[in-house]
C-alpha cells in the first residue's frame, strides 16, 4: 500500500493532452480512457452531462475492508475536499489499483470522479498515472464549479498522480 502523505494539488496549467512547454518538457496529460469519456461528454447538453455524471457516480464502489476501515488514516484524506474523499493505491504488477471512499453522502461529483479515475488509471502504465492532469476535472465538470469543489476534485487527481510518481520511483530504485 502506498501513502501519498499530505500531497496537494499540482497547480498545472491547461494541458489537455501531453504537450511540451517552451523548454521541451512533457507536461501532464489527460489519460486516453478519460479523454474518450470527456470527448463523449462534450457532445451532450448540460442536463444530459449531469445525468451521465450522476449515473457514473452510481457505479461507485467503496474501498474494501481489506484495504482500509473506518476511521480512515488522515494521510489518505484528499486535502481541501468538501466531500471528505480518501484515496488508496494498491501495488499490482507494474501498476496500481486505486480505491476510494467518499464520506459526504452528497459527494456525487467526488464519487463520479473516483469511478472515472479508477476506470482510466487502475492498471495503466505508471507514466500515464504519474502525469495525469488536473485539467480533466474542468473538462468533465466545467469551469464554473465552485472553488471548494474544484480544489477537492483536483486534489483527488493530484493524489492519484502522486501515488503513480511514488510507485515509479520505488520500482526505479529496486
Amino acid at each position: 500500500m502506498l501513502d501519498a502523505g499530505g500531497c496537494s494539488p499540482l497547480g498545472i496549467g491547461w494541458r489537455a493532452r501531453g504537450v511540451e512547454d517552451r523548454k521541451g518538457v512533457l507536461m501532464a496529460s489527460i489519460p486516453p480512457k478519460l479523454r474518450e469519456f470527456i470527448d463523449d461528454l462534450a457532445l451532450l447538453d448540460r442536463q444530459d452531462r449531469m445525468q451521465v455524471l450522476i449515473e457514473t457516480s452510481d457505479r461507485f464502489e467503496e474501498v474494501p475492508a481489506r484495504i482500509a476501515t473506518r476511521p480512515f488514516a488522515p494521510g489518505h484524506l484528499v486535502p481541501k475536499c468538501e466531500s471528505q474523499a480518501y484515496v488508496w493505491a494498491e501495488a499490482t504488477d507494474g501498476s496500481l489499483k486505486f480505491w476510494f471512499a467518499v464520506e459526504n453522502p452528497q459527494g456525487v461529483s467526488a464519487r463520479a470522479l473516483a469511478v472515472l479515475l479508477d476506470e482510466a488509471l487502475s492498471g495503466a502504465d505508471l507514466e500515464t498515472i504519474a502525469e495525469a492532469s488536473v485539467d480533466a476535472v474542468f473538462e468533465i465538470f466545467g469551469r464554473d464549479i465552485t472553488m471548494g469543489k474544484g480544489e477537492g476534485l483536483t486534489g483527488m487527481v493530484s493524489m492519484v498522480a502522486a501515488f503513480g510518481r511514488e510507485r515509479r520511483a520505488e520500482l526505479a530504485a529496486s
